[in-house]
């Protein structure tokens, strides 16, 4: 049975639908954000840093008296190897969260706007670093707690994922950040007494291990919009 509302489509007119170019999810790799979403993962992924890490503490000091801070990584002493994850959350005082939470915030947005997966992979390979690290290396009978091996390793992070990401936004993004944290590197070596300066160290490895690894912060490369199919009567 014919009808008038019959179509011939041109043949490669129009590509099969599993081939159509995929629209920007703003989930996942970084290449499927567009502007708004990564603008709202960074945004985010800040505020929910200081949430965290001001609720913690608030919780440890008025509730537990600071004794939460037990949890805290004990160099080579089984019972404080959980510390590699808990000790980034705990601080020591006012003074020593509010060092943290200002360049911490800064760097969890800058990272975030590559998306959230790439977020969670450089957290997660700076963690691990900076905690094995410290358990392995720091001091007998030492008591290490704080953020601060996390915010160097996303300087770390975001000083060199330029150069392998061959990316010339993030390279000089890079370029400022070393300049305008530069007197972050004495922290890196032991100079302070009191500073945990092992967790400091070994965090800027792991962000230094994440930009050389990681690919889900590959910059978006321009996506094709899809053909309009040609119509034949």
């Amino acid at each position: 049975m014919s009808s008038r509302y019959n179509y011939t489509y041109k043949p490669g007119a129009y590509p099969a639908a599993q081939t159509q170019p995929p629209g920007r999810t703003n989930r996942g790799a970084s290449k499927n954000y567009n502007s708004s979403g990564r603008l709202r993962t960074g945004i985010s992924l800040a505020v929910s840093y200081l949430v965290v890490l001001w609720g913690v503490h608030i919780v440890n000091t008025f509730l537990f008296g600071g004794g939460l801070a037990l949890f805290g990584i004990r160099p080579r002493d089984w019972s404080g190897i959980w510390g590699i994850f808990f000790a980034p959350f705990l601080h020591a005082n006012w003074e020593h969260l509010i060092g943290n939470s200002v360049p911490g915030a800064l760097f969890c947005f800058i990272v975030g706007l590559s998306g959230r997966r790439a977020f969670w992979e450089v957290s997660a390979i700076v963690l691990l670093v900076a905690g094995i690290g410290t358990w392995l290396l720091g001091g007998p009978g030492t008591l290490h707690i704080g953020a601060s091996g996390m915010v160097y390793g996303w300087l770390a992070y975001l000083i060199v994922r330029g150069i392998f990401n061959r990316s010339l936004t993030q390279s000089l993004v890079g370029i400022g950040l070393a300049f305008a944290y530069s007197g972050l590197v004495w922290g890196v070596l032991p100079l302070y007494e009191g500073i945990s300066w092992q967790g400091h160290l070994f965090g800027a490895i792991g962000g230094i291990i994440a930009g050389m690894t990681i690919t889900s912060d590959d910059p978006a490369r321009a996506l094709k919009r899809p053909r309009t199919p040609q119509v034949l009567p």
